[in-house]
């Protein structure tokens, strides 16, 4: 009977004691915030960089540029609108009509002559 007596006070001391609800949920969300901080750093934050710059260099674009489309097409750009460019492609001088948000990448920017 003694022991019985010593195993139920030893479970009863190594029971979990309740503790205050508020310093517990905050510790408990921590590893969710980090996550979340992660992956702003890791995801989000350079694909908006990369953005601004594609926007950047979209509207310095300018008539004389040479210039690669998503579709990966090499033109030169002849016009430029509001919304799309105009650009020339291939020998025979046919032209398009592009999407700004379609163009990819400068090839080579007209030098400014003053």
């Amino acid at each position: 009977m003694t022991k019985l007596h010593l195993i139920l006070a030893q479970a009863q001391t190594a029971a979990p004691t309740a503790s205050p609800a508020g310093g517990n949920q905050l510790l408990s969300m921590a590893p969710m915030i980090l996550l979340f901080a992660a992956m702003y750093f890791l995801l989000i934050a350079p694909q908006r960089k990369k953005q601004k710059a594609h926007e950047k260099m979209l509207t310095e674009l300018k008539a004389g540029d040479e210039v690669v489309t998503a579709g990966g097409i090499y033109g030169t750009i002849t016009s430029v609108k509001d919304d799309r460019f105009i650009v020339r492609i291939g020998d025979n001088n046919a032209k398009i009509e592009v999407g700004k948000g379609f163009i990819s990448t400068v090839v080579k920017k007209t030098e400014l002559v003053s």
